[in-house]
Order: structure tokens, then C-alpha cells, then sequence
């Protein structure tokens, strides 16, 4: 490689991290997508150009980036932003399994005959950690999109068995240096990495979905640089480390919002328990009402903050919570939206459904900013939140969720939960801020809900 190529993959390396940065602000997030989009065209004509091929290798390289390129295009036209969580699995796992193959493609080149170098190092990296992903990833895609149940599913002696599975891999890794050319060695090392993969993600819960979807990014991105060292290719290097970086930064900004260390959300089992309501939960009293008392409430509030939640994704009720912000700010009314770190089920899974519906994105506060606001709102009003917004978090020592910072709306006036019904969240918890005497519960889909108080609202003016 000359010194020409060098400095064009440099090029698109900083154009890369220049639109990273840009992505921190949703004024110039579309910039910085572009400018991340022409560094990705700069590294593929700078590998292309400086390598010779045979014209049936340039057919399926031009054959794959040309599907590739209008898979993508009906992913970004069909795909709604409620299924976000499912695609940014896919493409984690996609990104892993094209790791693993070109691992596997270099290992076919050389006949299976590997020595203790910095290339075969990767090699085997590559595929430990793309075949962990790929099938890691998949297994949250059938998760998310409710193929296969989103509760924990808990083998026994799990943690042990992945121990152990994790030892063989590394084994199998040695001996495959030790015993060089034997190919049935490396398939059972990507039989036993994909199985990994399975048994990592299937004992972790739907809520617990956006720190895996994180770590599984930072996988894909840590298994890119390794495949650049195969290839001495900077730019991959680069862009790699990036991604891991970025991906395990904001894994643990996640698992410091649960309060919860990253081993604990990985051993999984969150939830999967009985649901830990207490036994007089079926007594306590607790406050209905209809979209035309909620309408009512509103008319005479100044300052209210919306808690968006799961339960909105579900419902899609993105477009509907619009027309009622539109309603309340055209009525002089202060909206604000708060957003706590781990609501829904991916890294910022509020933000685009709600960036989807054009709801300004200053409006948006995260949990530090709102919490100290709570105190001068007139009603709050939760959709779809639940363990969010648990007191139990800081009163009960016992529950599995305290110490978890949460939302206060306790110290609004007054507070409305547009809810399907009294059961539990995801954490099976009973939350007692249903039962506070500020709380009006409405219940039903959240969309039918919203688009009811709208209808009430409206008719109040």
C-alpha cells in the first residue's frame, strides 16, 4: 500500500469521527450522516483501486455492494422507527457474521495452516467474536420482534455452562496454532462461538434489551478492527475501534442508569422471577378516570411533562402524542418530554420515535435536566413507563431495582398513567405511584387513549 492510499484512508477515518461528533446534536445529526456516508465511499474506492482483481472478482464485489446497497434502501422506505431495535440488532449481527466469513475466507487461502502471529491472532478473534455476535444479535432480533418469548429463559447452571463454553473456545483457538491445518477445528470453534452467542442473550430480558444492543455494537465494532489488522487496512482499524469505543462508553452509561454493574445485566435473569407484588396489592385503591376528566385537568394546567415509555412504541402512538402536543402548546401550554436512559429497548429508543413524529428536539430532557423540574409541573403524564417511574427504586432496599435513579414525578401536582392495565412492568414490581392520591389511571392502548383525550380536549376549546 502507498503512501497515497495511506492518506486517503486517514482522510475517511477523520471524516468518520467528524460525523460521529456531529451525531451528538440533532441540529446537524443529517451533516454528520453525510459526511460519515462520503468517508465509507472514500475507504471502498481507496481499497478498490489499490488492489488488482480478476474481472469474475470485481462482478461479485460490484454484485454485493449493488444488493447490499437496495436491501438497504427498503430497510430505510419499509422499515418503521418502532422496529428500530429489531434492525439495529440485524445490522450487529450482520456486521459480526461478515467478520467471521472473511476470518474464515483467509483461513481457506492459507490451507488451514495458522501460526502465533498478530494475522492469525485476528483471524481467531474475528471469529470468536463475530460468531458471538451474530448469533447473540439474532437471538435479541427474535427477542424484540416476539419470535420467541422476551422473558429471560434461564437453563440451569448457565453461567458455569457458558464458563465452560467460553474455556473450550479458547482452547480450540490454541490448539488450532498447536495442530495446525486440521479444518474440523475450526468449524467446531464457530460452532462453539455461534452456541455462545445463544446461551449469552436468551437469559436476558426485553428490558434489559438496550445495554445488550449496545454491547452487541460495540462486538461489531471491535471485530472490524480486528479484521483490518488482518488486512492492514487502517481505515477498518480506525472505524472499529471507534464503534467499540463508543459502544462500551455508552454500554456503561446504560448500566450505570439501571444501577446495575454490566456482569450482573450479562448473568441475565432480570425478571424472570415471580412477580414480587405485594399481597395487599389487590386492595389498595387507586384512582380511574376517562379522557374527558384528563381533558379537564389539562385545561387548567401551565407546566406539563409527558414520561414516554415502552408502552408507546407498542402502540405507535407516536404520531398521536404529536397532535396533542400541538393541541396543549396551541392552548399556551409548557410541554416538556422526559426521557430516562433504559426507556424502551434500544440506546435512545425514545428519541427516534419521537424524532419520527417531528416533536422538537429541545423539548427533550434527560433525567438529570427534568428531575429538578418535577417540583413546578402541574401534571405529569406517563405512557407506557413503569419501572421508570417506581418509587421503590429509592424507599425499598429489598426490590431489585433500587438504587436505580428514576423519574420524580411524585413531586408533581398532579399525575396521569395512560396504562393497559394494574399489571406489573417488566421487573414484576407493584408501583405504588398508581396508588399515590395524585394519580388518575386511564387505561387501554395507549394510542386509543391518547387519540381520546385528544377528541376531549378538543372539545373543551
Amino acid at each position: 500500500m502507498d503512501s497515497i492510499h495511506i492518506i486517503l484512508y486517514f482522510i475517511s477515518s477523520i471524516l468518520f469521527i467528524l460525523g460521529i461528533k456531529m451525531l451528538s446534536s440533532p441540529l446537524i445529526a443529517r451533516r454528520g450522516n453525510i459526511i460519515s456516508f462520503l468517508g465509507m465511499i472514500i475507504a471502498i474506492i481507496t481499497t478498490l483501486s489499490y488492489v488488482e482483481y480478476e474481472i469474475s472478482s470485481i462482478i461479485y464485489i460490484f454484485s454485493g455492494i449493488t444488493t447490499g446497497g437496495i436491501l438497504g434502501l427498503i430497510f430505510a422506505k419499509k422499515v418503521q422507527m418502532t422496529s428500530m431495535p429489531q434492525m439495529v440488532a440485524i445490522f450487529n449481527g450482520l456486521g459480526g457474521l461478515a467478520s467471521s466469513l472473511i476470518a474464515f475466507s483467509e483461513i481457506i487461502k492459507v490451507n488451514n495452516t495458522i501460526s502465533f502471529n498478530l494475522i492469525s491472532v485476528s483471524i481467531l478473534m474475528s471469529i470468536l467474536i463475530g460468531s458471538v455476535t451474530f448469533s447473540g444479535s439474532i437471538t435479541g432480533f427474535l427477542k424484540l420482534q416476539s419470535l420467541i418469548t422476551g422473558k429471560p429463559i434461564l437453563i440451569p447452571l448457565r453461567n458455569y455452562f457458558n464458563l465452560l463454553i467460553l474455556l473450550s473456545a479458547i482452547g480450540l483457538m490454541i490448539v488450532s496454532v498447536l495442530y495446525s491445518g486440521n479444518t474440523l477445528i475450526f468449524y467446531t470453534l464457530l460452532g462453539v462461538c455461534l452456541l455462545l452467542g445463544i446461551l449469552i442473550v436468551l437469559p436476558i430480558g426485553g428490558a434489559d434489551m438496550p445495554v445488550v444492543i449496545a454491547l452487541l455494537n460495540s462486538y461489531s465494532g471491535i471485530v472490524a478492527a480486528f479484521t483490518g489488522f488482518i488486512f492492514s487496512n487502517v481505515a477498518l482499524i480506525i472505524s472499529g475501534s471507534l464503534i467499540g469505543a463508543s459502544g462500551l462508553i455508552l454500554t456503561r452509561i446504560m448500566t450505570k442508569a439501571m444501577n446495575r454493574s454490566l456482569v450482573n445485566v450479562v448473568l441475565g435473569g432480570f425478571g424472570a422471577t415471580a412477580t414480587n407484588i405485594d399481597s395487599e396489592a389487590s386492595d389498595k385503591n387507586y384512582k380511574s378516570g376517562s379522557s374527558d376528566d384528563i381533558a379537564s385537568l389539562l385545561e387548567y394546567s401551565e407546566n406539563i411533562i409527558i414520561i414516554p415509555g415502552y408502552g408507546l412504541a407498542v402502540a405507535q402512538a407516536q404520531h398521536s402524542l404529536k397532535e396533542l402536543l400541538d393541541v396543549l402548546e396551541n392552548q399556551q401550554k409548557n410541554v416538556l418530554f422526559a426521557i430516562h436512559p433504559v426507556a424502551g429497548r434500544m440506546p435512545g429508543h425514545m428519541n427516534v420515535l419521537l424524532a419520527e413524529a417531528n416533536i422538537d428536539y429541545e423539548l427533550l430532557l434527560d433525567l438529570d435536566q427534568v428531575n429538578e423540574k418535577f417540583s413546578q409541573t402541574d401534571v405529569s403524564i406517563v405512557i407506557g413507563a413503569n419501572d421508570v417511574v417506581n418509587p421503590a427504586a429509592k424507599l425499598d432496599k429489598n426490590s431489585p431495582i433500587y438504587g436505580m435513579p428514576i423519574l420524580e414525578i411524585e413531586k408533581s401536582k398532579s399525575i396521569v398513567v395512560l396504562k393497559r392495565s394494574m399489571n406489573p412492568g417488566f421487573a414484576g414490581l407493584d408501583n405504588n405511584i398508581f396508588y399515590n392520591e395524585k394519580t388518575l389511571m386511564l387505561f387501554g392502548d395507549a394510542k386509543d387513549s391518547i387519540d381520546s383525550l385528544n377528541k376531549s380536549f378538543k372539545e373543551l376549546n
